[in-house]
């Protein structure tokens, strides 16, 4: 992977952070357990889940008191590995058949219930996808400052059939991040199960995570349509984002008694 002057010292700097174990905040295999059937039906319709509006929000009954934490994720990466197509799955919804570019930004919003590991707080994490053309960005240069203007955290996606892809996450992460930042920045690869065509090896993705320090999922081309397939992502994303609100506020885990720094603004 070819990396600038530039790339490289952002690398070094990523070395430097320690990762957060998972599961250290959160509980990772809540969504499987009955007591949290009450929550994700929520963000059911029937069997599907359900499709929120920008201005739309799952409706609670009294007795269950959620909090609603809000934050902007931007959705970086080449033309065809799968931005729209990612958003479309941790959303709900329907992934189109044939490949477009996007032609300018798009948002979606996604809902996911966790529970919190200290206090057994339940918390609904509303993350705003922020999903822009490659194309669009490199036309248009006030782009990629709205996508990145008051960024919570930024997915950089890759294809494993794409390994031109791969060798320019350094390039993505050098545009979009800076050394100093508080973004979250987790590493996404598409398109995991066409293992017949894959053009980056396990190898690739093992020397990256240890140069880079950076987490790397595995999304596949099928759907299955079951919290499931999508809940190793979101979970991943949430839990990044409260300990990076934890750290901001000046502690490493949140408050048994306050839960965390708590609701966030809307974005």
């Amino acid at each position: 992977m070819i990396k600038s002057r530039g790339s490289a010292e952002l690398e070094a700097s990523f070395t430097m952070i320690p990762p957060q174990p998972p599961g250290s905040l959160i509980l990772i295999d809540w969504y499987r357990s009955a007591d949290s059937k009450e929550y994700f039906n929520r963000i059911k319709n029937k069997k599907q889940r359900r499709r929120f509006g920008l201005l739309e929000a799952p409706v609670l009954p009294p007795h269950l008191s959620v909090d609603t934490v809000r934050y902007k994720v931007f959705i970086s990466g080449k033309s065809g590995v799968g931005k729209t197509a990612l958003a479309a799955r941790l959303s709900g919804l329907d992934i189109p058949n044939m490949h477009y570019e996007t032609t300018g930004i798009e948002s979606t919003v996604v809902f996911w219930p966790v529970k919190l590991r200290d206090n057994g707080q339940v918390l609904f994490f509303r993350l705003q996808l922020w999903d822009c053309g490659e194309n669009a960005l490199r036309r248009f240069d006030h782009l990629l400052p709205s996508c990145k203007e008051q960024v919570d955290a930024i997915l950089f996606l890759f294809s494993f059939t794409d390994r031109a892809s791969f060798e320019d996450l350094s390039n993505q992460i050098a545009r979009s991040s800076e050394p100093s930042d508080s973004v979250v920045k987790l590493i996404v690869g598409t398109k995991f199960d066409l293992f017949m065509h894959a053009d980056v090896t396990d190898q690739d993705v093992r020397k990256f995570q240890e140069v880079w320090g950076l987490p790397v999922f595995r999304m596949g081309a099928d759907v299955v349509g079951a919290f499931g397939e999508v809940a190793p992502l979101l979970n991943a994303l949430a839990e990044s984002l409260w300990h990076q609100d934890c750290m901001m506020v000046g502690a490493a885990r949140p408050s048994p008694a306050t839960g965390g720094p708590g609701p966030r603004p809307g974005v």
